[in-house]
């Protein structure tokens, strides 16, 4: 009888007991469903970066997490399991090593940076520690110095390249690190910023589109105004912006605010009732299609022909 009651108590446990696993370095152990520990909030912590994961960082590799995963998976073209294994881990870029870049303030304890080699989204580690902090010297960066080249570090990096005046692709290779030893920063680049789009009427330009295609991918938040995440009228608003152009905060307000007209040209603001009266917007690109942030989709491209947009069409507008 004793022996059947501690078989029991023993079987119990093992079936109430939570899968758990030895920490360490993020990607050297397979990571599911039912483990906990501080690889899987690192996990968690990574998907939210590059915006798969909306759910808490709490270690707890739970169907939310597994969600995240499969979505990552299913973007990289690798097999959709929800488990971060070998093949997932090589997708993500962990830094470390040979493939992570070097970036260090000068002897004179300045901001200048010397990279050995390009830092991109996805990276992590110190490296990325070190780009931030020069980026927010230079006054391009405002978050946490948290070694994660996620969408804002992103945003950042294009944002310098801008002010600086070379190839905007947020990746910092070569010319960019000889541009973050310059003297160039956020204040002295405005003038750049400025003289790039003078002259330009911004409502009907490519210059609006190819700015705003740079945050394609960017999750959507609702009320979110900044490339960590925006809502529709947040995301135009951001983008002109950066074209010297002020707009309204609202999708409704944004309507009143522009000049109609009667077919859009690239660039121009299109308009839609979702809801009762303008309700989401986006910017048209050419042949039929517009650039949005989407609530189920982040900053994306649709076709306007399609049968849910086509019947919510209002009309087009320019700032």
């Amino acid at each position: 009888m004793m022996k059947k009651f501690l078989f029991s108590a023993a079987l119990a446990a093992g079936l109430l007991a939570t899968p758990t696993v030895a920490d360490a370095a993020l990607g050297d152990q397979t990571l599911k469903a039912g483990h906990r520990n501080s690889d899987v909030k690192e996990l968690q912590e990574y998907l939210q970066s590059e915006g798969f994961h909306t759910g808490a960082i709490d270690g707890v590799f739970g169907p939310v997490t597994a969600s995240s995963l499969k979505s990552f998976q299913r973007a990289k073209n690798i097999g959709v399991d929800g488990v971060a294994g070998p093949i997932t881990f090589s997708k993500m870029n962990l830094g470390g090593g040979s493939s992570s870049s070097s970036v260090s303030s000068n002897s004179s304890g300045s901001s200048s940076s010397s990279v050995s080699s390009s830092l991109r989204r996805g990276d992590r580690g110190s490296e990325v520690s070190s780009l931030q902090s020069t980026l927010k010297s230079k006054g391009f960066y405002s978050s946490a110095v948290d070694g994660v080249f996620g969408p804002v570090t992103d945003a950042a990096v294009k944002d310098f390249q801008r002010a600086a005046g070379i190839g905007v692709d947020g990746v910092v290779g070569p010319v960019t690190r000889k541009a973050l030893s310059s003297s160039v920063t956020a204040s002295s680049g405005s003038s750049n910023s400025s003289s790039a789009v003078a002259g330009v009427s911004t409502g009907s330009s490519s210059a609006v589109v190819n700015t705003g295609k740079q945050y394609i991918g960017t999750p959507y938040v609702w009320g979110g105004t900044s490339p960590s995440g925006f809502d529709c009228s947040g995301f135009v608003q951001y983008v002109m912006k950066q074209h010297g152009v002020t707009t309204k905060r609202t999708v409704a307000q944004m309507w009143t605010q522009v000049s109609k007209v009667s077919n859009p040209s690239v660039g121009d603001a299109v308009f839609y009732e979702t809801r009762t009266g303008p309700s989401h917007m986006g910017f048209y690109v050419g042949n039929g299609k517009f650039l949005h942030a989407g609530a189920s989709t982040g900053v994306t491209i649709s076709d306007m022909n399609s049968s849910y947009w086509k019947s919510r069409y209002i009309g087009a507008g320019r700032f």
